[in-house]
């Protein structure tokens, strides 16, 4: 069971580091992923500034008991035959990084608020554009009528703090040089190190809510 008093602590804690990385107006998202509602109450009762769900049946699951007044972000690898499934439910795409998908949030949720996701480690494990190909997607998105907000990333697996902020000082320089303002970067074990090179968007999950026990 999740202990909501827990969580407000843990998310205080993590707004505190966010803070002495130097963080200002950075958006905390709690990875709700394989928990439950409570977790997600939780999290609203706490102040996060949305939640991230990574798989759509999941969320759709989760929406249909009713969700509380928060933002949700959709963090998971989007598939374009779920689109639909969960369009009405999300606030901010952050792992757009196909014209496919482009092209059907298009035409299931036009105007949608998107981040285009840049794979800055070449890790073959991880989603993401090549970062020379961020701007003809970002074109390609504005051209479909999408919100392109900003960028997403993932550190490096196993990385060493200067992969990480390599990693994170690299999707920074892109937002930059594309004029976007948001960088989704960090999550539990190196948010710190991303807000310091720039992110707006954190995604926490174990850190609020501990160890995941179950596996999709």
């Amino acid at each position: 069971m999740i202990d909501p008093a827990e969580v407000a602590a843990r998310v205080h804690l993590v707004r505190e580091q966010i803070t002495a990385a130097g963080g200002s107006h950075v958006q905390l998202v709690a990875v709700t992923k394989t928990f439950g509602l409570d977790a997600i109450t939780a999290a609203y009762e706490a102040r996060c500034d949305g939640i991230g769900e990574n798989y759509a049946q999941e969320l759709s699951a989760k929406a249909e008991q009713g969700l509380p007044d928060i933002p949700v972000h959709f963090i998971g690898a989007v598939q374009s035959n779920k689109v639909k499934l969960v369009a009405p439910y999300v606030s901010l795409w952050h792992t757009i990084d196909r014209v496919s998908v482009v092209n059907e949030l298009s035409k299931r949720v036009p105007g949608a608020r998107i981040l285009l996701q840049v794979n800055t480690t070449g890790e073959s494990t991880k989603g993401g554009v090549l970062p020379a190909d961020t701007e003809p997607l970002c074109i390609a998105a504005g051209e479909a009528g999408l919100q392109v907000e900003g960028l997403m990333t993932i550190g490096p697996t196993h990385g060493t703090e200067a992969e990480q902020e390599k990693a994170f000082r690299l999707l920074r320089a892109l937002a930059d040089d594309l004029h976007l303002q948001h960088c989704s970067m960090g999550m539990s074990d190196d948010f710190p190190v991303a807000v310091a090179c720039g992110s707006t968007i954190v995604r926490v999950g174990s850190r609020l809510f501990g160890a995941r026990t179950v596996n999709h």
